[in-house]
């Protein structure tokens, strides 16, 4: 499988000589000794150990690295992974019930995950940790293991899933006051930036310097671009990964929303990854391009020894176009994601497919038999990418497993049709409840979980006033 775009590299790049892979990181090792002297001689200071959290914030802990290499017992407390975004907590209900103890968790770090942190000025690494219960167990609602737990679903079915996330996010100008619009930044021609920039290579050069630090800042941590574009909003880029692992592209994906807004931040910018940022503009996605292989002969299975389409492809798409109207809150987290799927928003509004149809919820790239693939264009960049792979690649296997036939393609402009997929973030969370089949693969544990914590963020959200209601409210009714 590979991306449907060519490499757009933009005028202007300089270019760097490939950094050896044991100056950048350690992907595969797993020795404490290699581990000890990597970091001596990168003459690395402090360790940050981090996980992500429901909502895909990095939490954790940031220590010596002298202290990160003696077998020090790391841990949190179980109440960060049920946090809301707003920093509230869920109250009981449903399934889901608050521990009492608030136990910690123990971080266990992913050796393969280690790499530097280049906009720190002090040398340091970072490290991206499992939880587990103090026992040993999995902790079954965090969200690197809930994908873990869906990669063992298709491996006991000798399938392996592979994966390449899109994102999209915008560049705006400082905005410390919420109560104001976000407004897209001046670039280097002096003028604000419009929109209407799709593929532009003009539009990537406004932001060159800026784009220079994203590529020096993920070279020196691994992490590899397959292509940047600049999309069509104002101030919206686009960067496509490699297609790979899941749970290594869900890494990489929690890794560069660090990346990239850290970089902006160093040109006095924000980058946001929200689904709808901008009044007037496009929403930003993380569409996930998806395949299946046989692990044992590595044939992708979505396409017959003729090269024609298997019925596992279209069992696949069955799968995806019956469930994830169901698993749409872990591809829409937010209130704010259920404005990006509207059909001014130019997203996808209900679960149809289609050949190479950029309208429709699932779309079939051009690409030969070996590189077949399904990609889902519903999931917003605000996804949190472990939850968002784990959910899509559930909807598929259950689609495989229960031999789910698909609708026929289509190949008009889906997105102009009625809208089928939930409009609201309850909604959503309803239907998520209600679906056993994705419980019994996803885990009751992060569904009771991940359900609570959605509707306390709605309450939240519900104590805002917003302009719309001062704009049409406060003298006419």
């Amino acid at each position: 499988m590979s991306a449907d775009k060519k490499e757009v590299r933009p005028a202007g790049r300089r270019s760097r000589a490939r950094i050896p892979a044991f100056v950048m990181n350690l992907r595969g090792v797993r020795n404490w000794k290699e581990v000890s002297a990597w970091l001596e001689w990168r003459g690395i200071e402090d360790i940050e150990c981090i996980t992500p959290d429901q909502g895909g914030v990095a939490r954790g802990k940031m220590m010596p690295s002298k202290k990160f290499t003696s077998n020090t017992s790391l841990a949190l407390p179980s109440a960060v992974f049920m946090t809301t975004i707003s920093g509230g907590y869920p109250e009981n209900s449903g399934g889901f019930t608050y521990p009492e103890d608030d136990g910690d968790l123990k971080l266990l770090p992913d050796l393969s995950t280690l790499s530097v942190v280049p906009w720190e000025s002090d040398p340091t690494a970072q490290v991206i940790c499992d939880l587990v219960h103090q026992d040993g167990r999995e902790v079954e609602f965090t969200p690197r293991n809930v994908l873990k737990r869906v990669m063992r679903a298709y491996d006991a079915h000798g399938f392996k899933p592979i994966v390449a996330p899109e994102i999209e996010f915008y560049l705006v100008d400082k905005n410390p006051d919420p109560d104001y619009p976000l407004t897209p930044p001046v670039g280097r021609s002096g003028r604000p930036i419009g929109g209407g920039q799709g593929y532009s290579i003009a539009g990537v050069n406004e932001f060159d310097e800026l784009i220079d630090d994203i590529y020096d800042f993920s070279e020196k941590q691994g992490l590899e671009i397959d292509t940047l574009i600049h999309e069509e909003g104002a101030g919206q880029l686009e960067i496509n990964l490699r297609h790979g692992d899941p749970i290594e592209l869900a890494d990489q994906v929690f890794m560069f929303k660090r990346t990239i807004r850290e970089a902006a931040l160093k040109h006095d910018t924000y980058a946001t990854f929200m689904a709808k940022p901008i009044q007037g503009q496009p929403g930003s996605a993380m569409h996930i391009h998806q395949s299946v292989i046989d692990k044992k002969t590595g044939r992708n299975i979505f396409s017959n020894a003729d090269g024609s389409e298997s019925e596992a492809f279209h069992h696949f798409i069955g799968g995806m176009q019956r469930h994830m109207p169901n698993a749409l809150v872990m591809m829409a987290p937010y209130v704010n994601s259920y404005r990006r799927l509207t059909q001014a928003a130019a997203a996808p509004v209900n679960a149809k497919w289609g050949y190479d149809n950029r309208t429709t919820a699932f779309r079939v790239p051009r690409s030969d038999p070996s590189a077949r693939r399904v990609e889902n264009r519903i999931p917003s960049s605000d996804a949190n990418p472990y939850l968002a792979l784990a959910g899509s690649l559930t909807c598929g296997l259950i689609g495989m497993l229960q031999k789910i036939k698909p609708d026929a393609p289509v190949g008009t402009a889906a997105n102009q049709d009625e809208i089928d997929l939930p409009r609201g973030l309850l909604e959503a969370v309803q239907l998520f409840e209600e679906d056993e089949a994705l419980r019994d693969i996803l885990g009751t544990s992060l569904c009771s979980t991940y359900a609570a914590i959605k509707k306390a963020e709605f309450e939240t959200f519900m104590e805002v006033i917003s302009p719309w209601e001062r704009e049409y409210l406060l003298l006419n009714v």
